[in-house]
C-alpha cells in the first residue's frame, strides 16, 4: 500500500504534466503572446495553487524589464511593474540569468513589491519564485510566481517547473520574432518588387513592370527600357537606381536627342583643354560624374554612329578617353538606356549598330502605354490633382463624374505626361474646388459634352458632303460644269443631275 507522501508526489506529477500539456495547447493557439500568456498563468493557478504570477520581457527601447502579462494583478499594478536590470529580485534574475527562490518574502530586503499587489499582511507565509526566460543563453525576461510557503522541497520543484514553462515561452517568443522578421523581410521585398515609391499604378501591366524592376535592381546588369513617349521610362530608371546597391551614388541623366551631335561626345566623355574651338578648360563628362553610380541614357536611338562606337567600347571594356585626350579612364558605371524608337527597324536600315543593341538589351523592360492600363488613369488623376492643388494653393475636393467619363474614354496618345498636363490645366481653371468636364482640353471633349452631337442620318450627311464638294469644284472652275465634273471624276451628265438635285446655280461662280 502506497504511503501518503508517495501519493502526494504522484498527484503533483500528474498536475505538472496536465499543466504542461495545457500550456503547450495554449501556445499552439496563437502567435500573439499578449493573448496567450495570461491563460498560461491562469492554468498555473488552477493546477499548482499559484496566487499571483508575472511574465516580464526586456524592452530594448526603454532599457527596462516590463510586465507583459500577469495573473492576480490589476492593470495599474501591471503598469507599475517596471525594473532596471539588477533592481530587486526580478532585475537580479534578469541580470544574472539564474533562478532565485525567496522562501519568506517578509524576510527578504531585496523584495521591492513595486507593483503594490501584496499588502504587508499578505507577506506572511508568502514564497516568491523567479526564473529567467532565455533564448540561446541570452536572458530576455523572467517568469515569477507567488505561492504559500510549505517546505524547501516543493520550492525546488516549483523552480524546475517554472524553468520548463519559461523555456516554452522562450520558444514561443523566438518563433514570434522569426515570423515577424520574415514578415518584415517579405514586406520590404514586396515594396521593392511590386511598388517602387515613384511609380503609380496597380494594373496587371504595371505589376509586371514592378516585378522586373525588383528582379534587376540589385544587380549591375544593363537595362533597356522601351515604351512610348510620356509613359514614365525615366521614373522606372530612377526606381531601379534607388533600389540598387548604387543608390547612394549619383544618378546622372542624359537626353541623347536633346544634345547636338557636335557636343554629345564631350557631354558623355568630357574633353581636354584645347581639344576644339572654345574648349578653354578641361571638362568632366557624364560618365565620370556617374562613377560608382548609374547613368541613364534617354532616347538612345538618336545617337550618331560615331558616338555609338564609343559607347560600345565603354560597355565592353569599361573605359574611355576624353575628347582630345590620350589617357584611358576606367569607369564603374551601371548603364540604363531608354528609347521610344523601333531599334530593330533602325538596325535593318543600318542606323543603329547591332552589336550595341545586344549589349544594351541585356534586361529589357517595356513600360505599357496608358491606354493599356486604364485602371490606373484615376489613380494618376488623383495623384496629379493633389500635386497641383499643393503647388497652386487651390483646394480641389473632387473630380466630377462627367470629367471622369472624359478621362476614361480618351485614348491618351501622350500617355502619363499628357494626363499630367491636362490635370494641371484643369486645376488652374477650377474656381469651385471641383474639376469639371469643361476644364479639360478640347481634344478630350465629346460631342455629348459640347452639345455638338450630329442628329443627321448617314444619307443626309453624305448629301451635305456631296453638295459641298460640287460647290467647291464649281468655285475652282468658275462655274464651268464640264471642268468641275472632270475634277470630281464624274460625267457631265451626272454633274448636271447633281446640280439640279441640290438647286445649285453655276452662274453664281462665274466671277
Amino acid at each position: 500500500m502506497e504511503t501518503t507522501p508517495r501519493k502526494e508526489h504522484y498527484q503533483r506529477k500528474i498536475q505538472e504534466l496536465t499543466l504542461l500539456f495545457e500550456i503547450s495547447r495554449q501556445l499552439d493557439k496563437s502567435m500573439d503572446l499578449d493573448r496567450i500568456i495570461q491563460p498560461v498563468l491562469a492554468s498555473m493557478a488552477q493546477e499548482i495553487g499559484l496566487i499571483r504570477g508575472m511574465v516580464t520581457l526586456y524592452n530594448r527601447q526603454t532599457e527596462k524589464i516590463q510586465v507583459v502579462a500577469s495573473y492576480g494583478l490589476t492593470a495599474k499594478e501591471e503598469k507599475r511593474g517596471e525594473y532596471l536590470p539588477g533592481e530587486g529580485i526580478i532585475g537580479t534574475v534578469f541580470k544574472s540569468g539564474t533562478a532565485v527562490t525567496v522562501p519568506l518574502v517578509a524576510e527578504e530586503p531585496n523584495f521591492l513589491n513595486k507593483t503594490g499587489s501584496r499588502s504587508k499582511s499578505g507577506f506572511r507565509n508568502l514564497a516568491f519564485i523567479c526564473v529567467p526566460i532565455k533564448i540561446e543563453d541570452v536572458t530576455i525576461g523572467t517568469i515569477s510566481a507567488d505561492r504559500e510557503y510549505s517546505d524547501e522541497k516543493k520550492l525546488d520543484e516549483d523552480i524546475k517547473l517554472l524553468s520548463i514553462i519559461g523555456s516554452m515561452i522562450a520558444g514561443a517568443v523566438k518563433l514570434r520574432r522569426k515570423v515577424s522578421e520574415e514578415k518584415e523581410r517579405l514586406r520590404e521585398e514586396l515594396t521593392i518588387r511590386y511598388k517602387p515609391d515613384n511609380l503609380i499604378g496597380t494594373s496587371t501591366a504595371m505589376k509586371e513592370v514592378y516585378d522586373l524592376i525588383g528582379q534587376v535592381a540589385k544587380s549591375d546588369a544593363t537595362v533597356l527600357i522601351r515604351g512610348e513617349s510620356g509613359t514614365g521610362k525615366e521614373l522606372a530608371a530612377h526606381a531601379i537606381h534607388t533600389n540598387s546597391l548604387r543608390s547612394r551614388k549619383s544618378f546622372i541623366k542624359v537626353n541623347c536627342a536633346a544634345l547636338p551631335e557636335s557636343i554629345i561626345e564631350s557631354e558623355l566623355f568630357g574633353h581636354e583643354k584645347g581639344a576644339f574651338t572654345n574648349a578653354i578648360n578641361k571638362r568632366i563628362g557624364r560618365f565620370e560624374m556617374a562613377d560608382g553610380g548609374t547613368i541613364f541614357l534617354d532616347e538612345i536611338g538618336d545617337l550618331s554612329p560615331s558616338t555609338q562606337v564609343k559607347l560600345l567600347r565603354v560597355l565592353q571594356e569599361k573605359e574611355f578617353e576624353r575628347v582630345g585626350g590620350s589617357v584611358t579612364i576606367a569607369t564603374n558605371v551601371r548603364i540604363i538606356a531608354a528609347t521610344n524608337r523601333p531599334l530593330e527597324k533602325l538596325m535593318a536600315g543600318n542606323e543603329f549598330r547591332e552589336d550595341l543593341y545586344y549589349r544594351l538589351n541585356v534586361f529589357p523592360i517595356h513600360i505599357p502605354p496608358l491606354r493599356d492600363r486604364r485602371s490606373d488613369i484615376m489613380l494618376l488623376a488623383d495623384y496629379f490633382t493633389e500635386k497641383y492643388s499643393k503647388t497652386t494653393g487651390k483646394l480641389i475636393k473632387r473630380i466630377s463624374t462627367p470629367a471622369i467619363e472624359l478621362l476614361m474614354s480618351y485614348h491618351w496618345p501622350g500617355n502619363v505626361r499628357e494626363l499630367e498636363n491636362c490635370i494641371e490645366r484643369a486645376v488652374l481653371l477650377s474656381t469651385d474646388g471641383v474639376i469639371h468636364g469643361h476644364h479639360l482640353p478640347p481634344s478630350l471633349q465629346s460631342a455629348e459634352s459640347t452639345g455638338t452631337d450630329s442628329r443627321d442620318t448617314l444619307e443626309n450627311a453624305v448629301s451635305k458632303l456631296e453638295k459641298e464638294l460640287i460647290q467647291d469644284a464649281l468655285k475652282s472652275s468658275r462655274g464651268n460644269m464640264a471642268k468641275a465634273a472632270r475634277a470630281l471624276g464624274i460625267t457631265e451628265r451626272k454633274m448636271g443631275l447633281r446640280v439640279d438635285k441640290y438647286a445649285i446655280d453655276p452662274g453664281s461662280f462665274h466671277t
